[in-house]
């Protein structure tokens, strides 16, 4: 379903100011990306940590480094394991609290964030391996998956991976953008070239080539759109919206996912971007993420 008919100002305010895409992702200008990125997102990550009164601390598990949410009012016996974005090169889970401390908050659940490795300096299955590390923990008890982007992929992945190893499935899922095919292919990554103005082309076709090094972009490993559907799979939402890049992806795994039987609820947001719940002075991004809280407590009771 597409969500809404116009778009707000504070939203039609970061479409004038477009575009907003930064240094090309070459590998020389990743480290100055990661910089740019932290230091643009810092003022967003405290001010919502402060209006949602959530608290973060580090843990490790597994041997992973993680970032633990929890909500001012515990409401949830069951955890969320997450999956930031930054095309697997850039990101961190601090940069992504921006999405889930609201999530906390909203669900009353408290958030893993495993601090996967990036490429190039550690190319697939370092993202993979740590993500499963975390998640053969969290599979101990009912839990709910969400990811973004890059971290969409991870978290199909990641069930792909735990049902070959026969783990127990979260319960739900929930996926923002999520970036699912290596190979770049789909309309809208012709038409939105251009129009989403936070990712080209150009930086996720430099992004799989960090990420995949030399293995075929194909693989259900590395592009999950390609692997293994069926009605075990928890039920899931998709956000995306009209102007993101990756919009065709989201799309045609909805379909892959209802041909299988799984449950989807497709949104589609009119006028918005790639994950544009990152951008936390949004209205849209408060209205997407209460909805896949909403969602993930819905089939978590």
């Amino acid at each position: 379903m597409t969500l809404t008919s116009s778009i707000s100002p504070e939203a039609q305010s970061v479409l004038n100011a477009a575009p907003h895409i930064s240094l090309d992702r070459t590998a020389s200008n990743l480290e100055k990306i990661r910089t740019q990125t932290r230091l643009f997102i810092t003022p967003a990550v405290t001010k919502i940590l402060d209006t949602h009164n959530v608290t973060v601390n580090s843990t490790e598990i597994m041997g992973v480094s993680c970032l633990l949410v929890h909500p001012s009012k515990l409401l949830a016996d069951w955890p969320i394991l997450y999956g930031f974005g930054g095309g697997f090169v850039s990101g961190s889970a601090f940069e992504d609290l921006t999405i889930a401390a609201p999530i906390s908050a909203f669900t009353g659940a408290i958030i893993i964030i495993p601090e996967y490795r990036l490429a190039p300096e550690n190319p697939w299955p370092a993202a993979l391996d740590d993500a499963f590390n975390v998640y053969k923990t969290l599979a101990e008890q009912p839990f709910a998956l969400v990811g973004e982007s890059a971290g969409g992929n991870l978290a199909l992945a990641l069930i792909q991976k735990a049902k070959k190893y026969g783990l127990p499935l979260p319960s739900a899922l929930a996926l923002l953008s999520p970036w699912c095919n290596l190979l770049n292919t789909g309309d809208s990554l012709n038409f939105n070239d251009g129009r989403d103005p936070v990712l080209s082309l150009r930086q996720i076709t430099m992004a799989a080539q960090h990420f995949a090094g030399k293995n075929d972009l194909s693989m259900p490993e590395i592009s999950p759109i390609f692997g293994h559907f069926d009605a075990s799979f928890p039920p899931c939402l998709i956000s995306t919206a009209t102007r993101d890049l990756l919009l065709s992806q989201s799309v045609q795994l909805a379909h892959i996912m209802r041909d299988k039987n799984i449950q989807v609820d497709l949104q589609i947001w009119e006028g918005l971007w790639h994950v544009f719940e990152w951008d936390s002075e949004l209205p849209e991004s408060e209205k997407s993420l209460k909805n896949i809280s909403n969602f993930l407590t819905s089939h978590m009771v």
